[in-house]
């Protein structure tokens, strides 16, 4: 049975909001607009929606009665993590209830013996390194903007980051969800004990976007940290001249722990925001770590600088120390935050390729951009062919908007052409719900729609993402010139 989703805004009742008031103290529920301006929009800037109450869970016990109660009134809700997200999968579509689990960041339990932590969702990624610092281990999957992210947001979109060439994305690490269900059950999937028998409900949960339930506690797999490190940057000539080098490195047998790749325009912000010391006039550089046993990682870093003097880099810098180490990263993961010295807006885009269809997808991102008179730069995760052009525009221009949406969806859809998807890491969320009919058959959305049925049967929690739905509330953007907002209020 098909879900459908709210095709007008429900209102909040002032008995609805008394018996919220119940649940929450007045410092974690949010009624007034100034307020709630705040929650219009996640990373994708391009869509906005303003929720009709905002609450700030402390307690699994606060989300079960407010899912409840949402229930009670036919509400619907969503729930939000920092809001880090690019696709709109924390858009309020059809205003109702954000549950915004930010203060629920505990660190509940660190088991160095059989390797795993308990985290409440609200926990920023970065926040469980720093407490694993010391002892041998660490939590691999380590998006770019780990420093803000949440670990519950991580779930919710699979999300991968630059050191996934190796070690997998966060469905790898994740082994149990505690969960909140549409209709306010609490259970348990997986747990401590990795590879438990029956289906995998975890790895489903992991990647639906929250339309499967509210994570509230999250079961974390732990890595034992690597001997030695070896990180170089090499430095191109040419975009095309780097990614040949990608596809060489892969080629060989070699895996890098990370291999990420900038753009001239991304290194151009970069060092003039931070001032790296990169080459201005190069055309990209390529950020490759390798890692493992000390006697095993001096031959692979070798191995990478020949192949890339023979794709004709102009050198390869080594990382001497741990600082000089660090530096490198530092640049890599505060790219995004250098892009505001480039335009007042931008939207990143999340396609994959084939590694062998690199120069040719980012040759069709330079002419979009040109056809469109749109400037995009790049900044990616070269090693699994996921890119992330960033499309630079002006969001109080209409005519921009319109271009920058157009060139996306080209890029998208000659993604797909290639072989590759439209999401690596970033999900679906309302941004490119109208690609799923070309990624899938009918009948895959149909089956998708069946299983999302069992999980969220009237749709009522986190309506009109991932999936093309009946009365859907228009997210599609065709002839779109502005922003979209829609307040529910």
């Amino acid at each position: 049975m098909p879900i459908t989703s709210p095709t007008t805004t429900p209102t909040t009742t002032s008995e609805f909001l008394q018996r919220l008031g119940q649940i929450y103290t007045p410092e974690n529920l949010l009624c007034s607009e100034d307020e709630l301006i705040v929650y219009e929009c996640d990373g994708y800037i391009v869509e906005k929606r303003v929720p009709d109450v905002v609450v700030f869970p402390t307690t699994t016990d606060q989300i079960i009665e407010t899912v409840k109660l949402c229930c009670e009134f036919d509400l619907p809700f969503v729930p939000r993590g920092a809001g880090t997200s690019l696709a709109g999968g924390t858009l309020p579509v059809g205003g109702g209830v954000m549950i915004c689990l930010t203060r629920m960041r505990q660190i509940l339990e660190i088991n160095e013996r059989d390797g795993y932590a308990i985290v409440e969702p609200g926990l920023v990624n970065v926040h469980l390194t720093q407490r694993l610092k010391g002892s041998g281990l660490h939590y691999a999957p380590d998006p770019s903007s780990q420093g803000a992210c949440t670990i519950g947001g991580n779930v919710a979109t699979n999300s991968g980051g630059p050191h996934t060439l190796k070690y997998g994305v966060t469905v790898n690490h994740v082994i149990g969800l505690e969960v909140v269900l549409p209709n306010g059950e609490l259970v348990q999937l997986g747990g401590p004990c990795e590879d438990l028998p029956g289906l995998d409900l975890t790895g489903l949960f992991v990647g639906s976007e929250g339309t499967f339930g509210i994570a509230t506690k999250v079961w974390v797999k732990l890595t034992r940290n690597p001997d030695s490190f070896r990180t170089m940057l090499g430095v191109f000539e040419t975009v095309t001249a780097a990614t040949e080098a990608i596809t060489s490195i892969i080629g060989e047998g070699i895996i890098p722990a990370a291999l990420e790749m900038m753009d001239q325009g991304i290194v151009g912000a970069l060092e003039e925001a931070f001032h790296f010391g990169f080459p201005l006039d190069a055309g990209a550089v390529l950020l490759i770590e390798v890692d493992g046993l000390e006697v095993a990682v001096d031959e692979e870093k070798q191995k990478i600088i020949d192949i890339c003097n023979a794709h004709g880099a102009r050198e390869v810098r080594s990382a001497n120390t741990e600082e000089e180490r660090q530096l490198l990263w530092k640049c890599r993961k505060q790219a995004f935050g250098a892009i505001g010295r480039l335009a007042p807006s931008y939207c990143t885009q999340d396609g994959v390729v084939p590694r062998t269809k690199l120069p040719e997808i980012l040759e069709f991102i330079t002419e979009a951009g040109q056809r469109h008179d749109i400037r995009i730069v790049n900044v990616f995760h070269a090693g699994d062919g996921n890119i992330h052009p960033v499309l630079l525009f002006d969001e109080r221009d209409s005519d921009q908007i319109k271009r920058v949406i157009a060139a996306g969806d080209e890029i998208l859809t000659k993604c797909i052409e290639l072989g590759g998807s439209v999401t690596g890491e970033h999900g679906i969320g309302v941004e490119k719900i109208s690609f799923m009919d070309q990624l899938f058959t009918k009948t895959d959305l149909d089956v998708m729609t069946e299983i999302r049925s069992v999980f969220n049967p009237t749709g009522r929690c986190s309506p009109s993402k991932i999936l093309p739905t009946a009365g859907a509330c228009g997210m599609e953007h065709i002839e779109r010139d502005k922003p979209g907002r829609q307040a529910s209020m």
